[in-house]
């Protein structure tokens, strides 16, 4: 349901083709899509009946913004270019790959081979990826016996140890002939394109002359040869009759989720994949089309010559933009090999749905057994607060949230306790709650925000007796409070409730208890990190306040970029200088500081 605000926007949308970013109530972009009419496109979000994930990222939707181009092709490279910008949660998430080795000849007067992860423009000759770095090593290995190039440094004016192996054909000592460097690459070139035949068929022959003239140590030399190719080149499964470098793409999608592999063929060989699943907002075909951009838009994420796609995709504009040929085979081992990856994409999202049930029973079952001690209905949202100062000085407050059993680290909130006179210098717990869940629950009543299910305090009766008092007496609002109370080694013990602190039964051995000990544990993890990081740059600019010549600015310079005294020690002076500080107050500033004792930030 769209509001008036929104009604407005809707009408003055373009029949134009274009992008869109949809934004939440704190105007972050949570989705970027393209459309070949943004009139159309957007209209159903608001206008039409979702189910699912799209459902939830309409519910977040209070905004949206769009950016008309002129063509389609302009609308998918736009899109690519915002959400590698925005990064939004609804989008497509990529993780940024580590690359597969590549076995690269080097373009200079005595070339050798390497192994290396990046593909430059240096004139090189690049031959992968390999599906591991062991696998391209020993591809490596047997390329320096059998067609040797450069192995040493070149130059030493003498044969080093791999010419007299045969490894090396001499550039260490002589000048090799460019022309015998260039017959050897074209051996390397044939073999690693997979014509390999003849070269085992070579060392068979080799290897039987061998036995016959009774040469046995050469004659198993050449037979673990024939092994090696049999266990690195040849070890994958041919899967078509030619040597095009090509790239798969196939999907699968279900309740609301996308599953997409990725078929990486090299050297008429199956040489590895990838996989991804991620939200289904568009249409499947849609997707698969943003995917396969972002994937080649990706650092090393080398073009094939050749990508195979189903036939429900976008080819005709994908080619415009990639340059190269988009097919979808008809028949055939190609046809095979992208039914293949389907099945795969299906296999692999229902081993994900099993995986998500199973968690989702654990922690649910979990957050149930909390709900049903307290004699409470299911509730989804627990929000739990705990305080933290050190002898009353720099007091903090912090709020974890926990959904069906599962921190939401987006949902953390801290606190910096403002009325510390009130508070008797933030030593006083309970002013320290009064405060901070008046100003968390006023908050989300004021911006109209729902409310949590269940409050879990970190500490006892006094605590609880405050939180119900402003809940009740200053909010008028009925939340469920609970307080979670610590054994004498300072373990999670049992909970409490109501304004008579009642005991609540909980088997220390079940699964409630274990999330009771997470959620406590977790959120005096939080409030204690935020206070020694207050308390660390507090101090630093109490001791920055006291050395004459460091005003305001220059102490808000020196805690932005070092934020302790260890950093600001170890900063040389010609650094100190580079903020706008002059020579004599930073080298002031070196001299205070060495003289004067860290102060220890305590928990």
């Amino acid at each position: 349901m769209a509001t008036e605000y929104l009604e407005h926007k809707l009408a003055l949308l373009p029949d134009r083709p274009g992008c869109y970013l949809m934004k939440d109530i704190n105007a972050k972009i949570i989705y970027v899509g393209k459309a070949k009419n943004l009139k159309n496109r957007v209209r159903s979000y608001f206008k039409s009946s979702h189910e699912g994930k799209t459902a939830k990222l309409v519910s977040e939707i209070r905004d949206f913004e769009t950016i008309v181009t002129s063509t389609d092709k302009e609308a998918f490279l736009l899109e690519i270019t915002l959400i590698q910008k925005h990064q939004p949660y609804f989008n497509i998430k990529l993780k940024k790959g580590t690359g597969y080795p590549y076995i690269k000849i080097t373009n200079e007067r005595d070339p050798h081979m390497i192994i290396t992860g990046q593909v430059k423009k240096d004139g090189g000759y690049y031959f992968g990826p390999y599906p591991n770095v062991y696998a391209a090593e020993e591809t490596l290995h047997f390329l320096q016996k059998v067609y040797p190039l450069r192995r040493c440094t070149g130059h030493l004016g003498r044969p080093c140890l791999y010419y007299h192996m045969g490894q090396c054909l001499g550039a260490c000592f002589k000048e090799v002939p460019i022309e015998k460097y260039q017959r050897q690459i074209a051996k390397i070139k044939s073999f690693l394109n997979g014509n390999v035949g003849s070269i085992k068929k070579s060392l068979q022959q080799k290897m039987e002359t061998a036995s016959k003239n009774l040469k046995f140590e050469r004659a198993a030399e050449l037979r673990d040869q024939i092994r090696y190719i049999e266990q690195t080149v040849e070890k994958q499964k041919i899967i078509s009759n030619d040597y095009t470098p090509r790239d798969l793409f196939n999907y699968y999608v279900d309740k609301g989720w996308i599953s997409i592999q990725v078929f990486f063929i090299r050297q008429a060989r199956l040489m590895k994949r990838e996989k991804q699943i991620f939200l289904c907002i568009n249409s499947p075909e849609e997707e698969l089309a943003t995917f396969i951009l972002q994937f080649y838009n990706r650092k090393n994420n080398l073009l094939p010559r050749e990508i195979l796609v189903p036939p429900e995709v976008d080819s005709s504009t994908l080619e415009q933009i990639l340059q190269i040929p988009l097919r979808t085979p008809q028949r055939g081992q190609k046809r095979d090999l992208l039914n293949m990856a389907q099945e795969n994409a299906k296999l692999v999202l229902l081993e994900k749905f099993r995986l998500m049930e199973l968690d989702n029973r654990q922690t649910i079952e979990a957050q149930k057994q909390i709900f049903a001690a307290l004699g409470l209905s299911y509730g989804h949202v627990i929000e739990s607060f705990d305080h933290s100062h050190i002898q009353g000085m720099d007091p903090v407050s912090a709020m974890v949230s926990f959904v069906d059993g599962k921190p939401q680290k987006s949902n953390y909130r801290k606190y910096k306790i403002k009325d510390e006179l009130e508070a008797h210098n933030g030593a006083d717990e309970a002013a320290n709650t009064r405060e901070v869940i008046y100003r968390r629950y006023s908050r989300l009543l004021k911006e109209k925000k729902p409310l949590p299910d269940l409050i879990l305090m970190d500490g006892g009766i006094i605590e609880l007796r405050v939180v119900l008092d402003v809940l009740h007496n200053e909010l008028g609002i009925q939340i469920p409070v609970a307080g979670m109370v610590k054994d004498r080694h300072h373990n999670t013990s049992h909970l409490i409730c109501g304004s008579e602190g009642k005991a609540v039964n909980l088997d220390p051995k079940s699964e409630g208890f274990y999330l009771l000990q997470r959620i406590q544990d977790e959120v005096h993890r939080f409030v204690i990190s935020y206070h020694r990081k207050t308390h660390s740059k507090n101090a630093l600019s109490s001791q920055l306040e006291s050395i004459k010549g460091v005003g305001p600015k220059t102490r808000i310079k020196l805690l932005k970029n070092y934020g302790s005294v260890k950093k600001i020690k170890e900063a040389p002076v010609e650094e100190l200088m580079k903020l706008g500080i002059s020579q004599t107050v930073a080298q002031t500033i070196k001299l205070s500081l060495s003289t004067t004792p860290i102060r220890k930030v305590g928990p």
